[in-house]
């Protein structure tokens, strides 16, 4: 078994309760969402549009709609 490690990072607030939502959606963890990422960075044994976490969020969005609009999205939906 693989020794964990505890890790600090910092990340702007108005992300954190969106993603805790979307990590109790899908029965998961910020922790294990970012080791999953983190994984799949270090190992490179699989491309990122095939990770579990990615493969969920593909076509979310329409794709007309920009990274900024979405931004201005969020910030509306969930303040800033």
């Amino acid at each position: 078994m693989a020794e964990n490690m505890k890790l600090t990072v910092r990340v702007d607030k108005r992300w954190i309760e969106p993603a805790k939502r979307y990590a109790a959606q899908y029965s998961t963890t910020l922790s294990k969402m970012i080791s999953e990422y983190l994984r799949a960075v270090a190992t490179q044994d699989q491309a990122f549009d095939e990770t579990p976490i990615l493969r969920r969020l593909t076509g979310v969005l329409p794709n007309d709609i920009s990274t900024a609009e979405y931004d201005d999205y969020l910030e509306e939906k969930y303040g800033g």
